[in-house]
């Protein structure tokens, strides 16, 4: 007589099944924690990567390979000269500069690619062979703008004596004599970066949110007065600045030949790198407390409109007959700023002690630069 196994029961299939798929998930969980301890492992001993706890998005195998930590010697001032071709005010300039100690300062420019400058193209013998060999193509509201002033910032860190670094345009005149630049700026351990929260014009693209939040998004002015460190975290930045590249954009100009075609491209997004660059690196590095968050370099912006354009902010241009006496006087006697969208006034101090908010400023024609020299400013 043959003995009939009795039929496994139905109800054992699915909970055999059950039980292996809870396996399966187990196992993958398991992998997916084993997976992101060994990159978290990689961040935090890798030498190419930045341990500090703050954050900071920066890679170390990016910064120079100086060993000016422990520099001792006379500390220099770096003037950078962000220039279209050539420098107007060069005559105000070798004024400025034949009165101060040359191991007091270091001189560099980015002019347009293939330019020199020397004795046929410069009247002032302080800007001679001053140029990049490097120098790129700028567009005004590309991202070309804040290259070069990295380019810039990258030739001045060669020399470990350069312990600010300040950018200028060709239309800059100084304020004051070099001695009481270069006491001003070095009496301060801060960089003076102007940079606000931009909460009304929209200019943040959202597509750059993996990588920069909009709580960390800042604007002001692109004109800085940067310490050595600061300078080192711009120069050498190759996280936020590819993000700029590709997502921060300036929206093409109104084109009254292109009709109706305009509208569409008014629905771009508008952003312009150079108000927001170094300023967003700043706060992403978490820097903001090391900073006085105001520029030193005075402009006067004045709203305009056009047909094509109702919104449209320029800065004013002194000639010879708004370059006056009062005029100067009127910017050396500013001791403060009022920040709108942060409800924010910052008085003017450079080491705690209260001074004049502006060492220099913008624009100026060559007749108004030619009045200055005669004032002796």
């Amino acid at each position: 007589m043959v003995k009939r196994v009795p039929p496994t029961s139905s109800l054992s299939k699915p909970k055999n099944l059950l039980a292996l798929w809870k396996l399966v998930i187990l196992l993958g969980i398991v992998i997916l924690v084993i997976t992101l301890a060994r990159i978290q492992l990689y961040y935090d001993t890798s030498p190419q990567f930045s341990s500090s706890s703050s954050g900071r998005v920066y890679r170390r195998s990016q910064l120079p390979v100086i060993d000016d930590e422990r520099f001792e010697g006379n500390p220099r001032i770096a003037y950078m000269f962000l220039v279209r071709r050539d420098l107007p005010l060069d005559f105000l300039w070798q004024s400025f500069f034949e009165n101060a100690d040359a191991a007091n300062y270091s001189i560099y420019i980015h002019s347009e690619p293939g330019f020199t400058f020397d004795e046929t193209t410069t009247r002032s013998s302080f800007f001679y062979n001053r140029q990049l060999s490097n120098s790129i193509k700028v567009d005004w509201g590309e991202s070309t703008m804040i290259e070069a002033e990295r380019l810039l910032l990258q030739s001045a860190l060669e020399n470990p004596a350069n312990r600010r670094f300040i950018l200028l345009s060709d239309s800059c005149v100084p304020l004051y004599n070099f001695t009481y630049i270069y006491n001003y700026l070095m009496s301060s351990s801060k960089s003076f970066v102007d940079s606000f929260l931009d909460m009304k014009e929209g200019r943040y693209n959202p597509r750059m949110s993996s990588v920069i939040p909009m709580r960390k998004w800042r604007k002001g002015s692109q004109w800085t007065a940067l310490i050595r460190s600061h300078a080192k975290v711009v120069a050498y930045d190759d996280v936020i600045f590819p993000v700029f590249k590709k997502f921060c954009k300036r929206r093409p100009p109104l084109d009254p030949s292109k009709g109706k075609q305009n509208i569409r491209l008014q629905k771009q997004h508008n952003c312009i790198p150079d108000e927001h660059y170094v300023q967003t690196l700043l706060a992403m590095n978490d820097l903001e407390g090391e900073l006085e968050r105001r520029t030193i370099t005075y402009t006067l912006w004045i709203q305009s409109a056009t047909n094509m354009e109702t919104q449209s902010w320029h800065p004013v241009t002194y000639n010879y007959a708004t370059s006056t006496p009062q005029q100067i006087k009127t910017i050396k006697d500013i001791d403060h700023v009022y920040y709108e969208t942060e409800h924010r006034t910052e008085w003017c101090r450079s080491n705690a002690i209260l001074v004049p908010c502006f060492l220099f400023a913008r624009k100026f024609s060559r007749d108004g630069a030619m009045r200055l020299l005669g004032l002796s400013v």
